[in-house]
């Protein structure tokens, strides 16, 4: 396995690892947000499969029932609902992410439902109460899996697929490392590509791959990588962006994306295996302490901080913010983003993009060459 087999399980959402695991009897449940424990599914039996619309640019089925006042990413995602391309999914799980995901999700509640359909309310603050709280959603969510899919969630199972989620994201951590050299290992738009393969395979399946692909990676070096860039801001799944932007003459060398390193960096945290606990609690600790989502309130100084561990780690020497248009969470905290990392005398460029749109690229492409050069010509 390598980048061919990353390719392979990108370029479709119905891949052949899904098709396979169905076909054998197992069952497929969708997700979007990062507040979402794939280990309750896995402990289930139950395949997670992270919603996403693969840069799909029509959205006419959506437009009916969602305004174009909401970011294209989340009406891409309706449209592939309502046109039958996730029909092979057996269920979803909606969460409060956005509101306009949240929009998303009712639509396709209400016009194409699902035969397992579960809200997760994560909430939007820290602290004991709201640990509590999620604490019992997720109890809610493994009473509503057990009772669908006639299973029985032990704690030694949930206890396992814990322990696989953490071995996963320490090989995506170190993957990462092979990115901060002088001359990178990997470009950004594989490292992305291999974070968007997890949503669409088996754990078991995705820890042999990335097994591969960090031997693959280890002796591989990028000739003339260029300007050291790092991309931070919008819930995009576009490695065509990546590559737009590295086309310049840099290298992503560090992301803080929704769909990349946002999603397993700072979900490790470590357990001691003879302490005993309440995996469910352990779980909520996990993906509520662990969330730098814009979304969260009072927790922009965390946020700054992981955009600032990223550039120490990979030596970033500019940084680019990026949000779909109409999004709002990402839109405010880019802008607060910039202020305090240029105060900190990091040059940032913020980009205002259309989901799914190659027609932009070429705007993108001019912005971004003017930015590099800029930090070419800085003493």
């Amino acid at each position: 396995m390598d980048m061919d087999s990353v390719h392979e399980i990108n370029r479709t959402l119905q891949n052949q690892h899904v098709r396979d695991f169905r076909s054998a009897g197992g069952k497929v449940v969708g997700y979007t947000c990062l507040f979402t424990p794939v280990e309750l599914l896995e402990a289930a039996g139950v395949m997670p499969f992270r919603i996403r619309a693969m840069g799909h640019p029509e959205t006419d089925l959506a437009d009916a029932r969602l305004s174009r006042f909401n970011c294209r990413f989340c009406r891409s995602c309706l449209q592939l609902a309502l046109d039958g391309t996730y029909d092979f999914l057996d269920g979803v799980l909606e969460s409060n992410g956005c509101d306009q995901l949240r929009g998303m999700f009712e639509n396709w509640q209400y016009a194409r439902p699902p035969a397992f359909f579960h809200y997760l309310k994560a909430p939007h603050l820290l602290g004991d109460d709201a640990l509590d709280h999620f604490t019992f959603e997720l109890g809610r969510l493994q009473t509503a899996l057990e009772s669908h899919f006639g299973v029985t969630i032990t704690s030694q199972k949930l206890t396992d697929a814990m322990d696989r989620q953490r071995r996963i994201r320490r090989k995506l951590i170190a993957l990462d490392a092979l990115r901060e050299p002088e001359r990178p290992a990997m470009t950004g738009s594989e490292a992305l590509e291999v974070v968007l393969a997890g949503g669409g395979v088996g754990a078991e399946v995705y820890e042999a791959l990335l097994d591969r692909l960090a031997e693959v990676f280890a002796h591989r070096r990028i000739e003339r990588p260029g300007l050291r860039l790092l991309l931070g801001g919008a819930a995009s799944d576009e490695p065509a962006l990546f590559a737009a932007i590295e086309s310049m003459g840099g290298v992503v060398v560090a992301d803080t994306f929704c769909f990349g390193a946002r999603s397993y960096r700072p979900l490790v945290i470590d357990r001691d295996p003879q302490a005993q606990s309440d995996p469910l609690r352990t779980l909520a600790e996990t993906y509520l302490g662990g969330s730098r989502c814009p979304r969260m309130v009072d927790e922009f100084d965390g946020r700054l901080a992981f955009v600032l561990e990223a550039i120490d780690g990979s030596s970033a020497q500019g940084v680019i913010l990026v949000n779909n248009k109409f999004c709002d969470l990402h839109g405010f905290d880019n802008a607060l983003l910039r202020i305090r990392l240029e105060d900190l005398g990091v040059p940032v460029l913020c980009l205002e993009k259309e989901y799914g749109s190659p027609a932009d690229h070429g705007r993108l492409r001019t912005r971004v060459q003017a930015f590099c050069e800029r930090i070419g010509e800085r003493p």
